[in-house]
This record gives C-alpha cells, structure tokens and sequence, in this order.
C-alpha cells in the first residue's frame, strides 16, 4: 500500500480548508508526487488528507452540490430560465428535458467514491506520530471522522440513486472484473449498513469541539442527524411499500427495492429523531431565538438570523454545517439588479401561497382573512425589531398588493416581492418591466419574486461586503419535524406530535394547535395531522435543499412539479392588478410549464457508467 503513489490536487478541501491549520497547502499544485509513507509521516500532510476527505459536502449557498441545484427542482425556488444559456442545467430539467447522458456538475456518482475510497485510504494509514504531537487518541478521533464520512456520503447516494454500488474497503486495481465491476445492492442493506455504523461511530465522537478550529468536524450529534434523516427517508411511501418497483432487480435477480410496507421503518424513524433530539438537547441544542424588548419572541429576528449566527453567538439550532461557504455569489445571484445584485433566484407562487396567515391559517382557509387583490391604504406595525421595512415594527408599507399583506413572519424572511422595502437602497423594489430592478432581460425576476430566505440583508455587491455564515445542513428545527412526522405514522394522538410541531410554530409567530383564544383547532385525524406536518414543513423548511426531498419520499411528484408554474406578469409596467390590462404587474401568469414523470424520482446511473459496467441497471423507467 505504502507504494501507491498519489498527489494531492490544487482546491481539495474547497470551502473546509479552515478544517486544517496548513490551508494554504492545498491552495497550490505540488511539483512533486508524495508516497502515502510521506503523506502519513508528517503530521501537516496528513491533516490535509482527512480535510480532503471532507471536501465533497455539499455547499447550502452556491458550491459544490449546491440547493442551487436540488431546490429549483422543487416547487421552492424559481430561477431566471435565462441562467440555461450560461449552462445551467437544472433549468432544463425543471421541465424534464434531461436523460442518462445529461451531465450534472457535483456527480455524485462519481465524485462520492472517490471521497469513499481516501477515507478508507486514510483509515489504513493513518498512525501516531510522537515526534509531531500526534497521539493515539487523535489517530483513533481522525479514523472515526472517515468513517463518517463514508456512511454520510453513502447516505447522500442512497437518496440521490436509490440502487447504488455498494463496497466496504479498497478493491484492489489488480483485482478480477467481477470484484471491480460490481452491480447496485438492494436499498434496505445499504440503510441497514448506514443505520448502524453512524450509531457505533457516535460512541467514539465527542458531541461537540472546544477548538474553534475543529468547527465542522464530525462530530456524535452529526452521525445521529444524518442516521436519523436518512432513516425517515427510507420509511417514507417512496421505498416503503412501493409496488411500482416490484421486479426492478439488480444483475444478481434481487429486488432492489421491498415492495411490502413494512411499518417497523416508521419505528425506526421515530426512535431515531428520539435519541437524536435527547442528545443533542444535552449537548446544549436549543431552537434559536431572539427577543423583543417586552420579553416576547421576536419571530422575524428569531427565523432570520438562525440561518445568520453562529454558535458563538449563541445559535445551538445548528447540528451540521459547512464551515466556509460561496455565500457571496448566492446573496449577489440573489439581490435586485438595480442594488448591484444579479435578480436571477426567485421563489414560486406556490411557496407564495404556502405561507399562513398572521392568525396561522392558510390563505384557502374561510377564516383566514386572506385578500389578494387590492392594494393596502395603510403601513402593518407589528411588535419586531426586523427593520428591513423601514423599521418601527413596519412589516409592510401602505400601497402594498394585499397578497402579501398579513402574512406570516417566515413569509416575509423568505420572499422580496415588487415594492418591497430595500433597506440598503432605502428604496422599494421596482420589478417592474423595464424598471430598475425588473425585465425584460433574463437579470430579473421572471415571476415576480426573488429569494431573500437565507440572503444577508447587509450584502453589498457594490462594495464587496460579505457577512459571513455558517453553512446550515442540519438543525434542529427539522428534527423537531422530522419525529413529529414519524410518530404521527406510527402512534396518531401522541402528545409529543403536537409539542414538538407547535414548537416550530411559536418560534415562527403563528398561534399553536391547541386551546385558547387564539389557538387552532387540533387536527383530528392522522390524515389531517399528517397535512398539517407537510404545510409547516415546506414554509419552515423552504430553500433549504429539503423540499425535493420530501417531494420524492412522500411521492406526491406527479401532483406537485406537473403543470403550469405561476408568478406576477413579468411583462408588467403598470402597478395595477386588472387581469383584463396586459401591463397589469400584479396579476397571476404562468412562466414556466414543469413535466415530472416516475423517472424523475431518482436521478439516473449516469450512461457513461452504465457502457463501461454491464452490471449496473439503470434506475426505474430512464430506459
């Protein structure tokens, strides 16, 4: 082994190299080839090896495997078609037009197992090194890191293809065809595989790292999170009982996938979010708030800055984050033309719609309230120290199109609307056609909207300030959601279904389930609970690289990515709402027709894999 000869290339870690001390070693292309003996004598070199090895989580913002490529998937975001001209993909497949030869710039498929294999690489050679202070015991806390890493971006896999090529060690080059060129293992072994090798190298991690500098190790509440996420995955109708897979097999004639429910899975999920949430509560994981000057919540600050502060600052919601993100290019791609911004991301009307009420019914409910049409004759104070809208509690300003008017505080945190207020411009947005900050070009927001989930309100492109952030993969907010959902599947009327579900909705402002003057009333049902699990998900969760997930897993593609996609009449010029005026900005239209069919629910064995290995079949219906 100690022959083998590798070389380390330029940008390894990508956005982790603070995991390291050396970081700038890998900023340049060595001259020379390093043998693993040199590699692994030297104490630099080898922290270089396990950064390197971390280098493949994906960036929440805008690098590598970004939600730039999984949300506009979704019926989340919704960016400028017009980025297709400049290559990008996703665009394309949003309506369906992409097949096994498509590229797909994070290629899992590929990029994965190289990771795999350096983990295990570095697991076989890594050793003490008394003279460069590296003991024992660090060895032993470097070894249990890879094998995160490889049962996390297993997990990634598994739910990206579903049927994947399943191998533990290092094959061998000089190895037979058959060990090298191996077929897809069925799901639930991978899972099984999975599920309890992330809760063995829990017991070897601490929960957290008193070195700032450890920020974005694994860590014992990283391996329970991703457990406890992959494990509702695979309870969930996509891979639970799905009789469209009966006879899809692997080359061996085994069914990839079990086609019989089994409600054990359920079980397993619920036990899974369980111990995670006892874990990470002991090791100090709290929801993030902030707080008005009376004692209340302050629900704006609270949503918006969980996503901003770090640890330090006294954000514990984070459970798995990337230490360096691209949040630059995400905040410009995402802010208005006319502020310095590109205007290219936007959201949905169907995330428009999604959001509550400030009373916590959604805008189809008798007792909402909600008006769409209509603009509004006065400001919207509300108790908050958000001052994104001319402060003073100012959540909307008079003039304001009454579809965005008393609306829920995630609503406002999440989607910039035209004639928002735009504190850095001290202006309002103007999305008009033709306007500052609208079309008709492809730099501005084809459907009337543009992201602000996740957008630092004090980005300025203008003049190159870039607050930093952590790069969020994993919070507590969703594991509350995630047991909700799981218990509700496996024990309907259990209390703790209603804690945890209205524990989110406090935070966000809107009034809980339960009794009260205020109070909704408490669904009924497993069914309707269920409703209500999904709808507080996807405005809790949006933009989070979530919501395609749950799409899939829950198997509601068909119903949900088909169809026309709306938004405001981006040919718009006039502030007007007349659906007989074709200069009428604010009026329902349709800019996008999306196709998703039973293929898209997993993404394809790339064609180029599928000629070089004759065991490989493709995923279900690409053929």
């Amino acid at each position: 082994m100690n022959a083998i000869k590798i070389k380390i290339l330029a940008g390894l870690v990508g956005g982790l190299t603070t995991l390291v001390s050396c970081s700038k070693f890998l900023d340049r292309m060595p001259d020379d080839q390093l043998t693993l003996e040199m590699v692994f004598n030297d104490k630099t070199r080898t922290e270089d090896w396990l950064a390197g090895v971390y280098s493949n989580v994906p960036d929440p913002y805008f690098g590598y495997a970004n939600v730039l490529e999984v949300d506009p998937l979704s019926d989340d975001m919704a960016p400028s078609p017009g980025l297709e001209q400049f290559g990008w993909a996703v665009i394309a497949k949003q309506v369906g037009n992409w097949n096994p030869s498509t590229p797909w710039a994070a290629n899992y498929w590929v990029e994965l197992p190289r990771r795999i294999r350096s983990a295990y690489i570095f697991i076989d050679n890594v050793r003490p090194n008394d003279a460069q202070l590296v003991p024992e015991s660090e060895v032993a806390l470097m070894k249990a890191e890879a094998r995160f890493m490889i049962a996390y971006y297993y997990s990634l896999l598994l739910e990206t293809y579903g049927a994947i090529p399943f191998q533990l060690g290092i094959t061998n080059s000089q190895a037979s065809e058959d060990e090298l060129m191996i077929g897809q293992t069925p799901f639930d072994q991978v899972v099984q595989w999975i599920d309890q090798e992330l809760l063995d190298v829990s017991a070897l991690l601490p929960a957290r790292y008193a070195a700032a500098q450890k920020y974005g190790r694994a860590t014992s509440i990283m391996c329970l999170a991703v457990r406890a996420r992959l494990l509702l995955f695979a309870a969930s109708p996509l891979v639970n009982g799905n009789t469209e897979y009966i006879g899809f097999v692997n080359n061996n004639g085994e069914e990839i996938y079990n086609s019989t429910y089994d409600a054990n899975k359920w079980v397993k999920a619920v036990d899974a979010s369980k111990l995670l949430l006892d874990e990470a509560a002991a090791a100090g994981h709290r929801l993030y708030y902030e707080y008005n000057d009376d004692g209340t919540i302050d629900p704006f600050l609270s949503y918006q800055n969980m996503m901003f502060r770090r640890p330090q600052d006294g954000n514990n919601e984070i459970l798995f984050a990337r230490p360096q993100s691209d949040v630059q290019n995400y905040d410009r791609f995402a802010q208005p033309r006319g502020t310095g911004g590109n205007g290219n991301y936007g959201v949905t009307q169907s995330l428009v719609d999604a959001f509550f009420m400030e009373n916590g019914r959604s805008i189809d409910d008798p007792q909402s309230g909600y008006v769409e049409k209509g603009f509004s004759t006065q400001d919207e104070v509300r108790n908050t120290k958000w001052d994104e809208s001319q402060g003073g509690g100012r959540v909307t300003l008079a003039g304001t199109y009454n579809m965005y008017t008393h609306r829920e505080p995630r609503f406002y945190i999440s989607v910039l609307y035209n004639e928002a207020w735009f504190r850095r411009e001290g202006r309002k947005t103007q999305f008009y056609s033709g306007a500052q900050d609208g079309g008709p070009t492809h730099d501005a927001p084809q459907n009337g909207y543009l992201i602000r989930k996740k957008v630092h309100p004090d980005h300025d492109p203008r003049n190159g300030i870039n607050p930093y952030r952590p790069g969020i993969l994993y919070r507590l907010g969703e594991v509350y959601l995630n047991y909700a959902e799981a218990l509700n599947e496996t024990d309907p009327g259990n209390p703790d279904i209603l804690n945890y579900l209205n524990q989110i909705r406090v935070r966000a402002g809107v009034p809980p389930f339960g009794v009260g003057a205020e109070a909704l009333p408490i669904p009924t049902s497993q069914a309707e609970m269920r409703e209500a699990i999904r709808k507080e998900r996807r405005v809790e969760l949006n933009n989070e690289g979530i919501r395609f997930r749950d799409i899939r897993r829950w198997k509601i593609g068909e119903t949900t990515l088909n169809g026309d996609f709306w938004g405001m009449n981006f040919s718009g010029t006039e502030k007007d709402d007349d659906e007989s005026n074709p200069l009428a900005f604010f009026k329902r239209s349709v800019y996008q027709r999306r196709i998703f069919t039973a293929k898209n629910y997993w993404y394809p064995v790339p064609q180029t894999k599928i000629d070089k290995n004759a065991n490989l079949v493709q995923n279900p219906f690409w053929n």
